[in-house]
Protein backbone atom coordinates (compact mmCIF):
# COMPACT_ATOMS: atom_id res chain seq x y z
CA UNK A 1 0.00 0.00 0.00
CA UNK A 2 1.37 3.30 -1.01
CA UNK A 3 1.78 5.87 2.30
CA UNK A 4 0.19 8.79 -0.02
CA UNK A 5 -2.11 10.15 2.57
CA UNK A 6 -5.08 11.81 0.86
CA UNK A 7 -7.61 14.45 2.51
CA UNK A 8 -10.58 16.40 1.81
CA UNK A 9 -9.53 20.02 0.61
CA UNK A 10 -12.86 20.77 -1.26
CA UNK A 11 -16.51 20.32 -0.60
CA UNK A 12 -19.46 21.68 -2.82
CA UNK A 13 -22.82 20.42 -2.57
CA UNK A 14 -26.14 21.09 -3.95
CA UNK A 15 -29.44 19.87 -2.57
CA UNK A 16 -33.00 21.59 -1.81
CA UNK A 17 -31.10 23.53 1.04
CA UNK A 18 -28.80 25.47 -1.95
CA UNK A 19 -25.66 25.17 -3.78
CA UNK A 20 -22.35 24.64 -1.54
CA UNK A 21 -21.11 23.32 1.51
CA UNK A 22 -22.12 26.00 3.58
CA UNK A 23 -25.53 25.87 2.63
CA UNK A 24 -26.05 22.03 3.45
CA UNK A 25 -24.25 22.23 6.51
CA UNK A 26 -26.83 25.23 8.07
CA UNK A 27 -29.46 23.41 6.66
CA UNK A 28 -28.36 20.51 8.85
CA UNK A 29 -27.75 21.99 12.01
CA UNK A 30 -31.02 24.46 12.05
CA UNK A 31 -32.73 20.95 11.43
CA UNK A 32 -34.68 22.64 8.82
CA UNK A 33 -36.42 20.00 6.00
CA UNK A 34 -36.09 21.10 2.56
CA UNK A 35 -38.83 18.35 1.39
CA UNK A 36 -42.09 20.39 0.13
CA UNK A 37 -45.02 20.40 -2.99
CA UNK A 38 -43.23 19.27 -6.10
CA UNK A 39 -43.26 22.46 -8.71
CA UNK A 40 -41.24 20.91 -11.25
CA UNK A 41 -44.11 18.85 -12.85
CA UNK A 42 -47.27 17.91 -12.43
CA UNK A 43 -47.28 15.17 -9.55
CA UNK A 44 -51.06 14.27 -9.06
CA UNK A 45 -50.37 10.99 -10.83
CA UNK A 46 -48.50 10.07 -7.70
CA UNK A 47 -49.42 9.18 -4.30
CA UNK A 48 -46.40 11.00 -3.34
CA UNK A 49 -46.11 14.73 -4.37
CA UNK A 50 -43.71 15.94 -2.35
CA UNK A 51 -39.64 15.98 -3.25
CA UNK A 52 -36.34 18.01 -2.43
CA UNK A 53 -36.20 20.25 -5.18
CA UNK A 54 -33.11 22.63 -5.96
CA UNK A 55 -34.99 25.41 -7.08
CA UNK A 56 -33.62 28.69 -9.05
CA UNK A 57 -30.71 27.01 -10.17
CA UNK A 58 -29.29 26.87 -14.12
CA UNK A 59 -25.35 25.49 -15.10
CA UNK A 60 -25.05 28.70 -16.75
CA UNK A 61 -24.64 30.42 -14.15
CA UNK A 62 -21.58 28.21 -13.01
CA UNK A 63 -19.54 27.52 -16.33
CA UNK A 64 -17.19 29.95 -17.97
CA UNK A 65 -19.05 32.18 -21.14
CA UNK A 66 -17.45 30.00 -23.63
CA UNK A 67 -19.06 27.14 -22.49
CA UNK A 68 -22.29 28.23 -22.02
CA UNK A 69 -23.55 27.21 -25.21
CA UNK A 70 -23.28 23.25 -23.81
CA UNK A 71 -26.03 23.83 -20.98
CA UNK A 72 -27.81 23.00 -23.94
CA UNK A 73 -26.82 19.81 -24.22
CA UNK A 74 -26.59 19.31 -20.21
CA UNK A 75 -29.62 17.00 -18.54
CA UNK A 76 -30.55 18.07 -15.18
CA UNK A 77 -27.86 15.91 -13.59
CA UNK A 78 -25.52 16.79 -15.23
CA UNK A 79 -26.36 20.83 -14.58
CA UNK A 80 -26.18 19.51 -10.35
CA UNK A 81 -22.63 18.29 -10.90
CA UNK A 82 -21.00 21.21 -12.65
CA UNK A 83 -22.71 23.34 -10.26
CA UNK A 84 -21.01 21.27 -7.38
CA UNK A 85 -18.05 20.65 -9.01
CA UNK A 86 -17.28 24.97 -9.57
CA UNK A 87 -18.23 25.10 -5.51
CA UNK A 88 -15.96 22.64 -4.78
CA UNK A 89 -12.87 24.16 -6.71
CA UNK A 90 -13.53 28.20 -5.31
CA UNK A 91 -14.21 26.19 -1.76
CA UNK A 92 -10.66 25.05 -2.12
CA UNK A 93 -9.32 27.83 -3.29
CA UNK A 94 -7.13 26.07 -6.41
CA UNK A 95 -7.08 27.55 -10.06
CA UNK A 96 -8.36 24.80 -12.81
CA UNK A 97 -8.72 25.16 -16.57
CA UNK A 98 -12.40 27.01 -16.01
CA UNK A 99 -11.08 29.50 -13.82
CA UNK A 100 -8.18 30.62 -16.52
CA UNK A 101 -10.53 30.96 -18.98
CA UNK A 102 -12.88 33.25 -16.96
CA UNK A 103 -9.14 35.15 -16.81
CA UNK A 104 -9.16 35.33 -13.28
CA UNK A 105 -5.68 33.73 -13.15
CA UNK A 106 -2.73 32.41 -15.65
CA UNK A 107 -1.75 29.07 -13.99
CA UNK A 108 -3.71 26.27 -12.96
CA UNK A 109 -2.67 24.89 -9.72
CA UNK A 110 -1.97 21.57 -11.34
CA UNK A 111 -1.13 20.03 -14.62
CA UNK A 112 -4.42 18.93 -16.51
CA UNK A 113 -2.64 15.35 -16.37
CA UNK A 114 -2.39 15.51 -12.43
CA UNK A 115 -6.23 15.91 -11.98
CA UNK A 116 -8.64 12.89 -12.27
CA UNK A 117 -12.38 12.63 -12.20
CA UNK A 118 -14.29 10.09 -10.85
CA UNK A 119 -18.57 10.88 -10.54
CA UNK A 120 -20.94 8.78 -10.20
CA UNK A 121 -24.20 8.85 -11.90
CA UNK A 122 -27.86 7.49 -12.12
CA UNK A 123 -30.38 6.47 -14.69
CA UNK A 124 -30.71 9.91 -16.49
CA UNK A 125 -34.49 10.48 -16.86
CA UNK A 126 -35.18 11.80 -20.47
CA UNK A 127 -37.19 15.27 -20.45
CA UNK A 128 -40.63 14.63 -21.31
CA UNK A 129 -41.34 17.58 -23.88
CA UNK A 130 -38.59 16.19 -25.72
CA UNK A 131 -39.71 12.32 -25.74
CA UNK A 132 -43.26 13.02 -26.45
CA UNK A 133 -42.32 16.14 -29.17
CA UNK A 134 -41.04 12.49 -31.09
CA UNK A 135 -43.31 10.10 -29.86
CA UNK A 136 -46.50 11.78 -31.57
CA UNK A 137 -44.89 11.84 -34.71
CA UNK A 138 -44.60 7.69 -34.23
CA UNK A 139 -48.61 7.13 -34.29
CA UNK A 140 -49.94 4.98 -37.76
CA UNK A 141 -53.05 2.42 -38.23
CA UNK A 142 -56.70 2.95 -38.23
CA UNK A 143 -56.86 3.88 -34.61
CA UNK A 144 -53.54 6.35 -34.93
CA UNK A 145 -52.16 4.63 -31.65
CA UNK A 146 -48.14 4.74 -31.14
CA UNK A 147 -46.76 2.24 -33.16
CA UNK A 148 -43.52 0.21 -32.45
CA UNK A 149 -42.83 0.07 -36.14
CA UNK A 150 -43.33 3.87 -36.84
CA UNK A 151 -41.15 4.61 -33.94
CA UNK A 152 -38.39 3.13 -35.93
CA UNK A 153 -38.54 2.25 -39.24
CA UNK A 154 -36.41 4.03 -41.55
CA UNK A 155 -39.12 4.32 -44.54
CA UNK A 156 -42.58 5.21 -44.45
CA UNK A 157 -45.32 3.79 -46.58
CA UNK A 158 -44.99 6.57 -49.28
CA UNK A 159 -41.27 6.08 -49.44
CA UNK A 160 -40.31 8.39 -47.50
CA UNK A 161 -36.71 8.48 -45.62
CA UNK A 162 -35.99 8.84 -42.10
CA UNK A 163 -39.46 9.02 -41.25
CA UNK A 164 -39.27 6.98 -38.25
CA UNK A 165 -40.39 8.96 -34.78
CA UNK A 166 -37.12 8.82 -33.54
CA UNK A 167 -35.27 10.62 -35.92
CA UNK A 168 -37.53 13.60 -34.66
CA UNK A 169 -35.67 13.23 -31.35
CA UNK A 170 -33.69 16.50 -31.12
CA UNK A 171 -29.93 15.79 -33.08
CA UNK A 172 -27.83 15.86 -30.06
CA UNK A 173 -30.42 13.98 -27.64
CA UNK A 174 -27.98 11.32 -26.67
CA UNK A 175 -25.41 13.53 -25.19
CA UNK A 176 -27.78 14.73 -22.65
CA UNK A 177 -28.59 11.51 -21.01
CA UNK A 178 -25.79 9.16 -20.97
CA UNK A 179 -24.10 8.74 -17.78
CA UNK A 180 -20.95 9.82 -18.20
CA UNK A 181 -21.69 13.00 -19.72
CA UNK A 182 -21.19 14.40 -15.86
CA UNK A 183 -17.85 13.58 -15.33
CA UNK A 184 -17.09 14.30 -19.32
CA UNK A 185 -18.16 18.21 -18.85
CA UNK A 186 -16.49 18.34 -15.55
CA UNK A 187 -13.18 17.31 -16.82
CA UNK A 188 -13.55 19.73 -20.30
CA UNK A 189 -14.43 23.01 -18.18
CA UNK A 190 -11.88 21.89 -15.55
CA UNK A 191 -9.08 20.26 -17.26
CA UNK A 192 -8.89 17.26 -15.64
CA UNK A 193 -6.99 14.89 -17.85
CA UNK A 194 -6.08 12.80 -15.58
CA UNK A 195 -7.41 9.11 -14.51
CA UNK A 196 -11.29 9.17 -15.11
CA UNK A 197 -14.37 7.11 -14.58
CA UNK A 198 -18.37 6.93 -14.10
CA UNK A 199 -19.54 4.71 -11.64
CA UNK A 200 -23.20 3.83 -12.02
CA UNK A 201 -24.35 1.98 -8.80
CA UNK A 202 -27.46 4.09 -7.25
CA UNK A 203 -26.73 5.43 -3.95
CA UNK A 204 -23.38 3.87 -3.35
CA UNK A 205 -21.98 5.90 -6.44
CA UNK A 206 -20.87 8.46 -4.65
CA UNK A 207 -18.66 6.54 -1.84
CA UNK A 208 -17.67 4.20 -4.84
CA UNK A 209 -16.53 6.79 -6.40
CA UNK A 210 -14.53 8.42 -3.28
CA UNK A 211 -12.85 5.24 -3.09
CA UNK A 212 -11.70 4.96 -6.36
CA UNK A 213 -10.48 8.48 -6.25
CA UNK A 214 -8.40 7.33 -3.20
CA UNK A 215 -6.63 4.86 -4.69
CA UNK A 216 -5.92 6.85 -7.74
CA UNK A 217 -3.98 9.19 -5.77
CA UNK A 218 -2.63 6.30 -3.71
CA UNK A 219 -1.18 4.88 -6.86
CA UNK A 220 0.57 8.59 -7.72
CA UNK A 221 -1.99 8.44 -10.79
CA UNK A 222 -3.39 12.14 -9.53
CA UNK A 223 -2.57 14.80 -6.67
CA UNK A 224 -6.22 16.27 -6.98
CA UNK A 225 -9.61 14.16 -7.98
CA UNK A 226 -13.00 15.89 -8.57
CA UNK A 227 -15.02 13.10 -6.68
CA UNK A 228 -19.05 12.33 -5.87
CA UNK A 229 -22.24 12.34 -7.25
CA UNK A 230 -25.48 14.09 -8.56
CA UNK A 231 -28.58 12.76 -10.03
CA UNK A 232 -32.22 14.08 -9.89
CA UNK A 233 -35.52 11.96 -9.25
CA UNK A 234 -37.85 14.92 -9.87
CA UNK A 235 -39.47 14.11 -13.38
CA UNK A 236 -42.35 12.01 -14.49
CA UNK A 237 -40.06 9.12 -15.53
CA UNK A 238 -37.62 9.47 -12.59
CA UNK A 239 -40.61 9.19 -10.33
CA UNK A 240 -42.28 6.34 -11.68
CA UNK A 241 -39.27 4.24 -11.16
CA UNK A 242 -38.70 4.82 -7.78
CA UNK A 243 -42.19 4.09 -7.26
CA UNK A 244 -42.41 1.00 -8.82
CA UNK A 245 -39.45 0.11 -6.76
CA UNK A 246 -41.78 0.46 -3.77
CA UNK A 247 -39.82 3.04 -1.80
CA UNK A 248 -42.04 6.07 -2.16
CA UNK A 249 -44.64 7.69 0.65
CA UNK A 250 -48.11 8.18 0.31
CA UNK A 251 -48.17 11.92 1.14
CA UNK A 252 -51.50 12.55 -0.13
CA UNK A 253 -52.83 13.50 3.94
CA UNK A 254 -49.70 14.61 5.25
CA UNK A 255 -49.24 18.19 5.84
CA UNK A 256 -46.01 18.49 7.57
CA UNK A 257 -43.39 17.35 5.29
CA UNK A 258 -40.92 16.82 7.83
CA UNK A 259 -42.64 14.50 9.63
CA UNK A 260 -42.67 11.95 6.33
CA UNK A 261 -39.31 10.14 5.91
CA UNK A 262 -38.93 8.74 9.69
CA UNK A 263 -35.77 6.62 9.38
CA UNK A 264 -35.46 3.11 11.27
CA UNK A 265 -39.02 3.96 12.14
CA UNK A 266 -40.91 0.31 11.12
CA UNK A 267 -44.29 2.57 10.63
CA UNK A 268 -42.67 4.96 8.58
CA UNK A 269 -44.62 5.43 5.53
CA UNK A 270 -41.77 5.61 3.08
CA UNK A 271 -38.97 7.88 1.67
CA UNK A 272 -39.19 11.20 -0.69
CA UNK A 273 -36.99 11.76 -3.29
CA UNK A 274 -34.72 14.95 -3.62
CA UNK A 275 -32.38 16.11 -6.46
CA UNK A 276 -28.45 16.88 -5.78
CA UNK A 277 -25.26 15.30 -4.95
CA UNK A 278 -21.87 16.24 -3.87
CA UNK A 279 -18.48 16.93 -5.32
CA UNK A 280 -15.86 16.20 -3.15
CA UNK A 281 -11.66 17.27 -4.28
CA UNK A 282 -9.18 14.68 -2.70
CA UNK A 283 -5.57 15.91 -2.66
CA UNK A 284 -2.43 14.21 -1.82
CA UNK A 285 -1.82 15.39 2.07
CA UNK A 286 1.84 16.83 1.33
CA UNK A 287 0.67 18.70 -1.71
CA UNK A 288 -1.95 20.13 -0.27
CA UNK A 289 -0.38 21.43 2.94
CA UNK A 290 2.38 22.96 0.36
CA UNK A 291 -0.14 25.35 -0.60
CA UNK A 292 -1.89 26.15 2.57
CA UNK A 293 -4.77 24.66 1.64
CA UNK A 294 -8.12 24.37 3.93
CA UNK A 295 -8.24 20.80 4.89
CA UNK A 296 -11.55 18.97 5.94
CA UNK A 297 -10.92 14.98 6.98
CA UNK A 298 -8.44 12.43 6.01
CA UNK A 299 -10.00 9.58 3.81
CA UNK A 300 -8.70 6.61 5.75
CA UNK A 301 -10.61 3.82 4.90
CA UNK A 302 -12.76 2.32 1.81
CA UNK A 303 -14.81 -0.53 1.62
CA UNK A 304 -16.95 -1.65 -1.24
CA UNK A 305 -19.18 -5.03 -1.21
CA UNK A 306 -22.23 -6.25 -3.11
CA UNK A 307 -25.61 -7.48 -1.44
CA UNK A 308 -27.12 -11.05 -2.29
CA UNK A 309 -30.35 -10.95 -4.92
CA UNK A 310 -33.36 -10.64 -3.49
CA UNK A 311 -36.80 -11.98 -4.81
CA UNK A 312 -38.82 -9.10 -5.31
CA UNK A 313 -43.00 -8.63 -5.99
CA UNK A 314 -45.06 -5.39 -6.98
CA UNK A 315 -42.02 -3.36 -5.74
CA UNK A 316 -41.17 -4.91 -2.75
CA UNK A 317 -38.98 -8.11 -1.28
CA UNK A 318 -40.47 -11.03 -0.66
CA UNK A 319 -39.70 -11.54 2.16
CA UNK A 320 -37.78 -9.36 5.10
CA UNK A 321 -33.99 -9.62 4.89
CA UNK A 322 -32.74 -8.56 8.31
CA UNK A 323 -28.93 -8.03 7.44
CA UNK A 324 -27.23 -6.50 4.81
CA UNK A 325 -24.43 -8.55 4.43
CA UNK A 326 -23.41 -6.76 1.34
CA UNK A 327 -23.25 -3.45 3.59
CA UNK A 328 -21.89 -5.36 6.54
CA UNK A 329 -18.54 -6.32 4.28
CA UNK A 330 -18.53 -3.16 2.88
CA UNK A 331 -18.35 -1.41 6.56
CA UNK A 332 -15.84 -4.19 7.71
CA UNK A 333 -13.69 -3.57 4.66
CA UNK A 334 -13.39 -0.15 5.30
CA UNK A 335 -12.51 -0.71 8.93
CA UNK A 336 -10.04 -3.02 7.54
CA UNK A 337 -8.54 -0.60 5.38
CA UNK A 338 -8.36 1.85 8.02
CA UNK A 339 -6.87 -0.48 10.32
CA UNK A 340 -9.37 0.41 12.55
CA UNK A 341 -11.71 -0.94 15.25
CA UNK A 342 -15.65 -1.40 15.38
CA UNK A 343 -15.27 0.83 18.81
CA UNK A 344 -13.04 3.17 17.32
CA UNK A 345 -15.94 4.82 15.03
CA UNK A 346 -17.64 7.92 16.88
CA UNK A 347 -20.64 8.42 14.16
CA UNK A 348 -21.93 6.87 11.63
CA UNK A 349 -23.66 8.51 8.29
CA UNK A 350 -25.95 6.09 6.58
CA UNK A 351 -28.60 6.36 3.93
CA UNK A 352 -31.95 5.90 6.55
CA UNK A 353 -33.62 5.69 4.00
CA UNK A 354 -37.22 6.01 5.96
CA UNK A 355 -38.48 2.62 3.75
CA UNK A 356 -38.96 0.19 6.66
CA UNK A 357 -37.29 -2.75 4.88
CA UNK A 358 -34.75 -1.23 3.69
CA UNK A 359 -33.96 0.41 6.78
CA UNK A 360 -34.65 -2.83 8.72
CA UNK A 361 -32.03 -4.33 6.76
CA UNK A 362 -29.44 -1.59 7.32
CA UNK A 363 -30.33 -1.56 10.94
CA UNK A 364 -29.11 -5.16 10.56
CA UNK A 365 -26.19 -4.55 8.92
CA UNK A 366 -25.16 -1.68 11.15
CA UNK A 367 -26.03 -4.20 14.43
CA UNK A 368 -23.52 -7.17 12.57
CA UNK A 369 -21.01 -5.00 12.81
CA UNK A 370 -21.41 -2.75 15.81
CA UNK A 371 -23.02 -4.76 18.37
CA UNK A 372 -24.65 -3.89 21.19
CA UNK A 373 -22.45 -0.53 21.29
CA UNK A 374 -24.47 0.53 17.88
CA UNK A 375 -27.59 2.48 20.41
CA UNK A 376 -24.28 4.56 21.38
CA UNK A 377 -23.17 5.81 18.17
CA UNK A 378 -24.53 8.51 16.78
CA UNK A 379 -26.28 8.56 13.89
CA UNK A 380 -26.71 11.00 11.11
CA UNK A 381 -29.56 11.00 9.04
CA UNK A 382 -29.76 13.73 6.41
CA UNK A 383 -32.88 11.57 3.88
CA UNK A 384 -35.08 13.67 6.16
CA UNK A 385 -33.53 16.82 5.35
CA UNK A 386 -33.39 16.58 1.62
CA UNK A 387 -35.09 13.17 0.50
CA UNK A 388 -33.68 10.55 -1.12
CA UNK A 389 -30.90 11.92 -3.85
CA UNK A 390 -30.39 8.42 -5.48
CA UNK A 391 -27.33 8.91 -7.19
CA UNK A 392 -26.11 11.99 -5.35
CA UNK A 393 -26.84 10.44 -1.89
CA UNK A 394 -23.35 8.17 -1.43
CA UNK A 395 -21.29 11.98 -1.61
CA UNK A 396 -24.03 14.03 0.25
CA UNK A 397 -23.31 11.55 2.73
CA UNK A 398 -19.60 11.82 2.55
CA UNK A 399 -20.06 15.75 2.19
CA UNK A 400 -22.19 15.55 5.76
CA UNK A 401 -19.38 13.09 7.83
CA UNK A 402 -17.12 15.34 6.18
CA UNK A 403 -18.63 18.62 7.41
CA UNK A 404 -19.36 16.86 11.09
CA UNK A 405 -15.76 16.06 10.76
CA UNK A 406 -14.65 19.49 10.51
CA UNK A 407 -16.71 21.53 12.72
CA UNK A 408 -16.62 18.73 15.86
CA UNK A 409 -20.20 18.65 15.83
CA UNK A 410 -23.26 17.09 14.66
CA UNK A 411 -26.30 18.26 13.04
CA UNK A 412 -29.77 18.58 14.43
CA UNK A 413 -31.66 15.32 13.85
CA UNK A 414 -35.05 15.13 12.18
CA UNK A 415 -37.38 11.84 12.90
CA UNK A 416 -40.69 12.40 14.16
CA UNK A 417 -41.14 8.29 14.45
CA UNK A 418 -39.73 6.00 17.15
CA UNK A 419 -36.67 4.48 15.55
CA UNK A 420 -35.63 1.31 16.53
CA UNK A 421 -33.45 1.28 19.16
CA UNK A 422 -33.10 4.99 18.84
CA UNK A 423 -31.31 5.05 16.09
CA UNK A 424 -31.67 8.61 14.62
CA UNK A 425 -33.55 9.67 17.27
CA UNK A 426 -34.29 13.46 16.66
CA UNK A 427 -32.33 15.60 18.50
CA UNK A 428 -30.90 19.62 18.03
CA UNK A 429 -27.24 20.28 17.24
CA UNK A 430 -24.88 19.46 19.56
CA UNK A 431 -20.98 19.91 19.95
CA UNK A 432 -19.44 15.97 19.56
CA UNK A 433 -15.57 15.19 19.50
CA UNK A 434 -15.61 12.93 16.61
CA UNK A 435 -11.92 11.31 15.53
CA UNK A 436 -13.61 9.03 13.37
CA UNK A 437 -16.57 8.97 11.35
CA UNK A 438 -17.95 6.62 9.03
CA UNK A 439 -20.36 6.84 5.85
CA UNK A 440 -21.93 4.45 4.29
CA UNK A 441 -24.70 3.09 1.64
CA UNK A 442 -25.98 0.43 0.01
CA UNK A 443 -27.96 0.98 -3.50
CA UNK A 444 -31.19 -0.49 -5.61
CA UNK A 445 -28.73 -2.82 -7.81
CA UNK A 446 -26.67 -4.16 -4.46
CA UNK A 447 -23.93 -2.64 -4.54
CA UNK A 448 -22.53 -1.15 -1.13
CA UNK A 449 -20.12 1.74 -0.77
CA UNK A 450 -18.56 2.61 2.58
CA UNK A 451 -15.57 5.38 3.95
CA UNK A 452 -13.78 6.48 6.98
CA UNK A 453 -12.87 9.88 7.52
CA UNK A 454 -10.49 11.16 10.48
CA UNK A 455 -9.94 14.22 11.77
CA UNK A 456 -6.50 16.22 10.97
Amino acid sequence: MSDRRVVISGLGAISSFGLGAQSLWDGLVSGRCGIAPITRFDPSGFACRLAGEVKDYSAKDHVPKSYRKAVKVMSRDVELAVGAAKAAVEDAGITTRGMVSEGLAQETTYPSERIGCQIGAGLIAAETDELTAALVTARAGPDNAFSMRAWGSATAPDGAQGAGGINNLPPLWMLKYLPNMLACHVTIIHGCEGPSNTITCAEASGLLSIGESLRVIQRDDADLCFSGGAESKVNLMGMLRVAFAGRLADTGNITDSASVIRPYDPASPGSVVGEGGGILLLEELTKAQSRNAKLYAEVIGFGAAHSQPIEWCQGKPTANIDIDEGLQFAIENALDDAKLKPSDIDAIVPHAAGVPWMDHAEHGALKAVFGDRLSAIPIVAITPNIGSCNAGMGSLLAAAATLCVKHQQLPAQLNAGNPTSGLAAAHPARPAKLRYVLAASGSLGGQNGAIILRSL
